[in-house]
């Protein structure tokens, strides 16, 4: 089987009882929305991944302003044809955010095709990753050890 990491960096921007999120397809098709950010690259500090990807998904500058907590993820995809399976892990580091600079836009030729802020009340509404729900437990909760028990996998 082969395995695939991938360590990826995120941010929750909350203003005005909103959060910032962009909306991208789920291997469906069907979309979906996330939070901003993204796979770090080679070399890249993770810091520099959040602002990068975030710019790049929403057309706003941000400032880091702290470190909410990590989450881990491990899945079993499934190829067709000949493809073996992957064992896809992936690590994703979770900060916190505030807009400083730049405009609301949609990413062009990207991950995903569109930017919004959504009431903080209308995300349990919203057809999303459930890295949000992690990403906003770890904002709300503030755990000291940076982590919620039942991430995203569901375990402890």
């Amino acid at each position: 089987m082969r395995q695939k990491l991938r360590v990826a960096a995120y941010a929750v921007c909350v203003r005005d009882g909103q959060i910032l999120l962009a909306r991208s397809p789920a291997p469906d098709g069907t979309p979906e929305w996330v939070l901003p950010g993204g796979g770090m690259e080679h070399g890249e500090d993770p810091y520099d991944t959040v602002r990068r990807e975030l710019t790049e998904e929403t057309g706003y500058q941000i400032e880091v302003t702290g470190l909410l907590g990590v989450d881990s993820s491990r899945r079993i995809f499934r190829r067709r044809g000949l493809r073996a399976p992957t064992d896809h892990h992936g690590v994703r580091i979770i900060y916190e955010g505030r807009v400083t600079g730049g405009e609301l836009r949609n990413e062009i030729d990207g991950s995903t095709d569109l930017a919004a802020w959504q009431d903080l009340s209308a995300v349990p509404g919203l057809t999303r990753v459930r890295l949000i729900d992690v990403a906003l437990r770890l904002w709300r909760e503030r755990p000291a050890a940076g982590r919620v028990a039942g991430g995203a996998d569901g375990a402890e």
